[in-house]
């Protein structure tokens, strides 16, 4: 089509493009004053927390930041924090996998199986109600003081949250949409992974979201109950120093350890969910 005698498609076309690149370009913005604000609270806190501690000379209570960056870079020069950080990161991913695997795998069990699902709730309920961490006694007693301990404790924690997450992702699959595909004649396998997977992916995701910080306190709490290493027995050991500086520390290397780990799962979701945002 010509308006006299000029083509208008590319001037249309251009015009698309250069809407695109101006989103891009506010996203990327965007992101950049997200970063910056983040920053700058950080930054006003710390402040906040050294003239807090030497205005009220309250820094045996809650030490200063600068006494805690110095700890840590003790920490680090000798060594002791690579090795007990080893400890508690192996209990920490193996836990997390093994709790997370099987949630999702009972969950989609007892979610697409009906009457298993409802045979089997009060029991799973029952277990669910019972606080975790009193079971690591008994998790001594069974498995020692060693990684193993700390491994199953952490799975037990993350295993529920992952599984009622991911049953109620199943449970809330849209039925309308697997009835369709049942009158077109497509198997039950098919509409698992067509209908059923994507679906209950979002739910999963916040699932394992949630689980990432008790997977830390699973394993940390299995170091203070026994253990001679890792971050919770340092946290421990500073605690009976009455050394506010090393509390502080492990809580900021465990605040760390959590933020890395939810934002490469935040990465994996990006690429799962791809497909969604191209839908959108």
């Amino acid at each position: 089509m010509t308006v006299e005698g000029q083509d208008v498609a590319p001037a249309v076309s251009g015009g698309a493009s250069d809407e695109l690149e101006d989103r891009d370009t506010a996203g990327r913005r965007s992101r950049w004053t997200v970063v910056l604000l983040r920053v700058a609270v950080l930054v006003v806190a710390l402040v906040l927390w050294q003239l807090i501690a030497d205005g009220l000379d309250i820094a045996f209570f809650i030490s200063r930041p600068t006494d805690v960056w110095d700890q840590l870079v003790d920490w680090v020069t000798s060594g002791y924090l690579f090795g007990n950080l080893g400890v508690t990161l192996l209990a920490t991913l193996y836990g997390f996998v093994l709790g997370a695997i099987a949630g999702i795998v009972i969950g989609f069990v007892l979610g697409l199986i009906t009457i298993l699902g409802r045979l089997l709730d009060p029991f799973v309920t029952a277990v669910y109600s019972l606080p975790k961490l009193a079971l690591a006694p008994l998790f001594v007693l069974w498995f020692g003081i060693d990684l193993q301990m700390k491994v199953v404790l952490t799975a037990v924690i993350v295993f529920f949250l992952v599984f009622w997450n991911t049953y109620a992702g199943v449970r809330e699959t849209d039925k309308e949409l697997v009835d369709v595909l049942r009158v077109m004649g497509a198997k039950r396998r098919d509409m698992i992974r067509k209908v059923v997977l994507p679906g209950s992916l979002t739910y999963i995701y916040v699932g394992l979201k949630l689980a990432i910080p008790y997977a830390l306190t699973g394993a940390v709490v299995g170091e203070l109950i026994a253990s001679n290493r890792g971050i919770g027995y340092m946290l421990m050991s500073a605690a009976g120093a009455f050394n506010t500086a090393g509390v502080m520390a492990a809580l900021v290397v465990l605040m760390v350890i959590a933020t890395l780990m939810n934002a490469l799962l935040n990465i994996t979701e990006t690429y799962v969910m791809r497909w969604k945002r191209a839908g959108n």
